[in-house]
């Protein structure tokens, strides 16, 4: 339940914080006194829209502050739990907002997204706005109201001859389950439907791709060895000029000699003389050596002139090669081999996932088959529930109807096909007849005080069996008067016995019912709320009662009202 609310430069706010008591609380106020910026506050704290525009002419920040007590509630703390948040039986919500728009919230002190906070107010709280009466026109609403309403359903008293609707906490839940799981198969097929159809229309071209680049035996490296190796073709007799020469010199093809043999013989001159001078004998192994390493150096340029071909014909071959090489990776758009044998893997993938996709959507049609049959079943048990349902939750609120003075009053509740979706195939009407003839769609036929009542009858049901600790009634009894009122304020009253309730009203015979009773007061455009005593109570429903003017009569008749409503 709510325990305080602490409001800070709120619009007209500038600074507010009350406790409201468990029960029946009543709100009420002159019209443009603040009660709906009340409201607002709530609902902004609750994860609410935020703007700039909410920040009042006191500061630079807006601060909303909400405590609510807590009582055993799996979900909640489950959801709790889940975010690292500790379930102590107290939850404290905290929503700031500055200058720019910017809001920040927290649970106990720590910061949460509007995402969480949003998820944590559904669990604490339910508010019936001004004009929420339009939404017995949204086909989703009626559908969660039919739905809550046979998955929680249970005797309202000991004794009681009312059946007990088999709950469709497994039904909904399992056909939204069957619905994900048939529009993943639904997916999955789609996209390798989709990719056979692309790899049908590209397959010629892929395959003659494939098997151009299959046939030209692609090797890594290889372009690089033909360009080293056209280099020396085309370049062959020059090279072997050039070699000719360098051998020509180290060994000569005529009778000159050669120039290893020349520093062999200078080798021994200077051994000679190294007999007189003993340091000589280093010069003569270095020449030595020197002789050696020409003598080798002869050897391999003899061998790399014998490996040079002069080969026109290996020329063209090479040149061939590369020029088909350098084709391939031109049409490709490629630079390198290693790229044209990337692609020539993928495209010969390509190829063969098509008979894998072909298997895999054998598979997924079966799949679809089997997705299809466990949605119609869980589709069809949701139905039967719901047709299940559906009577007796049209006599509970035909009874509700009757206290509230519509007599005659016929309400009805008519299932229908509807395109296929998570919750089922189904769709809700809700007939009305105030006069008892054939009842018609309740958005056209009802008038305003009758949709209030259909409404308060709803939430009145609801609230017995969501748990929900708190509910805020804004004006749910407009066009509603007389004794019918009176009845509404009944009805309000009696659910005040089991949650926390609060009723934003205009009625005496509605304000006479609460256990507090809070105005709403604006003064030099500031907006206030306190807690009236007994006589200012008497004075505020004789208010009600009367207008501006408060009459005798109409104290007379405020105490009666509370007279009543307290004994």
């Amino acid at each position: 339940m709510l325990r305080t609310l602490h409001v800070r430069n709120y619009v007209l706010i500038d600074s507010l914080e009350i406790r409201f008591p468990e029960g029946l609380v009543i709100i009420t106020g002159q019209t443009g006194a603040g009660k709906s910026i009340l409201l607002g506050a709530l609902g902004l704290v609750l994860g609410g829209k935020a703007d700039a525009s909410l920040l009042g002419a006191h500061g630079d920040t807006c601060v909303v502050e909400a405590e609510f007590t807590t009582g055993p509630d799996a979900a909640l703390s489950a959801l709790l739990a889940e975010n690292d948040l500790e379930d102590t039986g107290t939850l404290t919500i905290r929503r700031t907002v500055n200058r720019s728009g910017r809001s920040r919230s927290f649970v106990n002190d720590e910061p949460v997204s509007l995402p969480l906070l949003q998820a944590l107010s559904e669990r604490l709280i339910d508010i019936h706005a001004q004009h929420q009466t339009l939404r017995l026109g949204d086909p989703a609403f009626r559908m969660a109201m039919l739905d809550h309403y046979a998955g929680n359903y249970s005797p309202a008293l000991p004794g009681s001859s009312s059946p007990v609707i088999p709950g469709l906490t497994g039904n909904l839940p399992a056909c939204r389950k069957a619905w994900d799981a048939l529009q993943q198969v639904r997916k999955e097929l789609a996209e390798v439907t989709e990719r056979l159809e692309r790899l049908a229309a590209e397959r010629d071209y892929n395959q003659s791709q494939f098997d151009r680049l299959d046939a030209a035996k692609l090797r890594d490296g290889e372009l690089e060895e033909l360009e080293a190796e056209q280099k020396q073709l085309s370049h062959a007799e020059e090279l072997k000029e050039l070699l000719n020469a360098g051998e020509d010199i180290l060994s000569p093809a005529d009778d000159r000699q050669p120039l290893t043999a020349q520093l062999k013989e200078a080798g021994r001159q200077v051994a000679r003389a190294a007999k007189f001078i003993p340091a000589l004998d280093a010069l003569v192994q270095r020449m030595e050596s020197a002789r050696l390493e020409l003598e080798d150096i002869a050897d391999e340029l003899d061998s790399a002139n014998a490996r040079i071909e002069v080969s026109p014909e290996r020329l063209e071959q090479v040149e061939d090669r590369m020029s088909l090489l350098y084709d391939l990776m031109g049409r490709h758009g490629v630079k390198t081999v290693a790229e044209l044998i990337a692609l020539r893997d993928r495209l010969s993938e390509a190829l063969y996932d098509s008979t894998a996709l072909e298997e895999k959507r054998s598979k997924l049609k079966k799949a679809l088959a089997q997705a299809e049959k466990t949605y119609a079943d869980a589709a069809d048990a949701l139905r039967a529930a719901r047709q299940k349902a559906a009577d007796s939750f049209a006599a509970a609120i035909g009874d509700s109807l009757a206290f509230l003075e519509l007599d005659h009053a016929v309400f009805r509740v008519e299932l229908a096909e509807a395109p296929e979706g998570p919750t089922g195939r189904d769709s809700v009407r809700f007939l009305f007849s105030s006069t008892g003839k054939a009842p018609q769609d309740l958005a056209k036929v009802a008038s305003g005080g009758e949709l209030s009542r259909i409404m308060l009858s709803l939430k009145a049901m609801m609230a017995r069996f969501t748990a929900m600790p708190t509910l805020i009634f804004d004006e749910i009894d407009t066009g509603v008067s007389g004794s019918a009122a009176d009845r509404m304020g009944s009805m309000i009253c009696g659910m005040g016995e089991h949650m926390q309730v609060f009723a934003i009203t205009h009625l005496p015979q509605v304000a006479a019912k609460g256990q507090a009773h809070y105005l709403v007061i604006k003064e030099n455009d500031v907006t206030s709320i306190r807690l009236l005593s007994q006589d200012e109570r008497i004075r505020e429903i004789a208010r009600l009662l009367s207008g501006s003017v408060i009459s005798d009569a109409a104290i007379a008749n405020a105490e009666a009202l509370l007279g009543v409503s307290l004994f």
